[in-house]
């Protein structure tokens, strides 16, 4: 496969000491349609053997220190790659770096799910912010992302409690006229829960694993 980066002129790739980050910088190096300058960022520069050995032998490969959950890092890490790149900016960032606690519904602790968002939602939104945060005008970062996670934590609790004879779904409860939602929202609070309450009632186990709206509507997520 031939890789046309050629008219991409930087690419910054996160978590690139080793797995799919290494693999990149490895395809983009050594690519003769690559761009003109990679930057690997990795916690620990020393440590990445492999990654050193590509930045000295392909021309135009950049090794910067980053800890994705650090926003100090994040700021030195800005600071070097605006020094390598100087007026021209970066043009592809790639936010590779996660990490994957392995845990269940017995063994999950809430110390594990925050570290695991911190690193694998989080720092790339704000590794993202430090090179494209001018301008931005989207709202509720923090509250719609949380949503989703709910809605996957709940397909992941119906599948566990299945067996159990547990029903486990979402609910959405519309745009509703509460502090939250604000004076101009579609439905009061009465017409909202009425709504939700009948839902409820009327939920079977084809509904297991759902996502459905006031009305009782399935939703895509």
């Amino acid at each position: 496969m031939t890789l046309k980066f050629t008219k991409c002129q930087s690419v910054l790739i996160t978590g690139a000491s080793r797995g799919l980050g290494l693999q990149m910088v490895k395809d983009l190096a050594r690519s003769t349609e690559r761009p003109k300058t990679i930057i690997a960022t990795v916690r620990n520069p020393a440590a990445a053997q492999d990654l050193q050995n590509i930045a000295k032998s392909c021309k135009g490969v950049y090794i910067v220190q980053l800890d994705v959950v650090s926003q100090s890092s994040i700021d030195s890490a800005l600071q070097a790659v605006s020094s390598i790149l100087g007026s021209d900016g970066l043009n592809c960032l790639i936010n590779n770096a996660a990490i994957n606690l392995s845990t269940d519904l017995k063994t999950v602790t809430p110390d594990a799910m925050m570290k695991t968002f911190e690193s694998n939602t989080v720092a790339p939104l704000f590794v993202t912010k430090v090179n494209w945060g001018a301008g931005a005008a989207f709202k509720s970062y923090a509250y719609r992302t949380s949503k989703a996670a709910l809605n996957m934590t709940t397909r992941c609790l119906a599948t566990d409690l299945e067996s159990e004879g547990i029903l486990c779904m979402a609910l959405h409860p519309g745009w509703v006229r509460t502090d939250m939602g604000g004076p101009h929202a579609d439905l009061s609070p009465e017409e909202s829960i009425s709504s939700l309450l009948s839902v409820i009632t009327d939920l079977t186990e084809n509904n297991h694993g759902g996502f459905l709206d006031y009305s009782g509507n399935n939703l895509q997520w």
